[in-house]
């Protein structure tokens, strides 16, 4: 199987890690609501005619690594994402409406976006046991 995937004109391997925050950093992304921004990224990616590689959902972040036909942008592709995902989870949690800091927006303004090329194993292992190492950092500073 090859490695590029094919449109009518193009082949292409446009691959991205893309990290965002809900706002404030908040540590909202757990237990339903964690699961429902999960698979909402699966069917609104699926959707644009993305492919979803790895996936992570932390409770204060979101690391995302994702193959992007070329005729989709970056900022489409998260306004959709990122939008979307916002109303639903107002509409299917009521009470994440009524925290008034959130300003009617449940996600930060940006997101970090990186190509992923040479090091693509090294980046799908980062996303996949990001919560791992974070837990072992945070053991090593509870000894400190």
């Amino acid at each position: 199987m090859s490695r590029y995937q094919q449109a009518s004109h193009v082949f292409w391997r446009c691959q991205y890690h893309i990290v965002w925050t809900p706002k404030y950093r908040f540590r909202i992304l757990k237990d339903n609501v964690g699961k429902e921004v999960w698979r909402c990224i699966q069917v609104y990616s699926a959707q644009l005619g993305c492919e979803v590689v790895e996936l992570n959902v932390q409770i204060d972040h979101v690391h995302l690594v994702i193959k992007v036909p070329p005729k989709i942008s970056i900022s489409k592709l998260m306004g959709a994402l990122k939008g979307k995902i916002a109303l639903k989870l107002f509409s299917k949690f009521p009470h994440l409406r009524k925290n008034k800091m959130w300003g009617n927006r449940f996600w930060q303004r940006g997101y970090f976006v990186d190509s992923v090329g040479i090091n693509e194993d090294i980046i799908r292992r980062y996303v996949r046991h990001q919560e791992k190492m974070e837990r072992q950092e945070q053991a090593e500073l509870a000894l400190d």
